[in-house]
């Protein structure tokens, strides 16, 4: 992190890495003081007490959070310089880059993205984080309330969570992208759902599965219930779930920045 490259991207993870430095350092005086308190602990015939477990959390914590905001800072960086390049090639100009980057919008998303951090410890969400932060840039659209939202759901969804995710975007993506409907959002949520078990790639055994993540992603506002009374092969369809706007725009952040060769 020492040796950023000279670009609109490395100086703005520069001056974050340099406002974040001081409260890292506070933390870590604080794990070491906690040491000497620690070792008072310690008991004749307890295990528990000699084994100085706050102070094992102390230290843990503090390095966690250095090792996930490095972690987040470049992987921030990587994503971003993909974003300058390509925005290059099409002919934005390095001012213009300059003023997405150093907006008083991203910065706030920056912030976001930090404090999310601390709250796992797996590092493909931190790649989660990053993803959502320069295809922010590249799309030009850095609300501070929706940065707020993708950040907390980049954390709090498993794997599996955005694979099922994946699947309604590509099976319902056209229902949102059409604006001459003939029929209401819940009744073509509907109409595909009946197939829900070809657009998963589940037997019926494994239902549970796909509900599990549904209720995740619903609890983040990325899906939500359609009211249907369809009918398949003589019986009530399965309860439908239907890809909201948010979540069609929170997997389109996710992938990845593709350059040109």
């Amino acid at each position: 992190m020492e040796e950023l490259p000279e670009s609109p991207v490395g100086g703005v993870i520069q001056k974050v890495v340099s406002v974040a430095g001081p409260a890292l350092t506070v933390g870590s005086s604080l794990a070491t003081g906690g040491t000497a308190a620690s070792a008072g602990l310690a008991v004749v015939g307890s295990v528990v007490a000699g084994l100085g477990i706050v102070d094992w959390f102390r230290k843990l914590g503090n390095s966690k959070v250095n090792e996930n905001l490095e972690s987040l800072g470049q992987a921030t960086e990587d994503a971003l310089n993909r974003v300058e390049k390509t925005l290059r090639e099409h002919g934005t100009s390095i001012d213009e880059i300059k003023v997405r980057i150093a907006s008083p919008e991203f910065k706030e998303g920056m912030a976001s993205a930090a404090l999310q951090a601390l709250r796992t410890t797996q590092r493909d969400r931190l790649n989660r984080m990053a993803l959502i932060l320069a295809n922010s840039v590249m799309e030009k659209d850095l609300k501070s309330e929706s940065l707020d939202d993708m950040m907390r759901a980049a954390v709090e969804l498993t794997d599996w969570d955005v694979v099922v995710l994946g699947k309604m975007y590509e099976s319902q993506k056209q229902i949102l992208s059409n604006r001459n409907w003939s029929s209401g959002w819940s009744e073509q949520v509907g109409h595909i759902w009946t197939n829900w078990g070809t657009i998963f790639g589940l037997g019926e055994d494994q239902h549970l599965k796909v509900r599990s993540a549904l209720s995740r992603l619903q609890s983040v506002g990325l899906v939500a219930e359609a009211q249907t009374h369809f009918v398949k092969d003589g019986s009530l369809a399965t309860q439908a779930f239907g890809l909201l706007p948010e979540g069609k725009k929170f997997y389109e952040r996710l992938q990845g920045i593709e350059v040109k060769k």
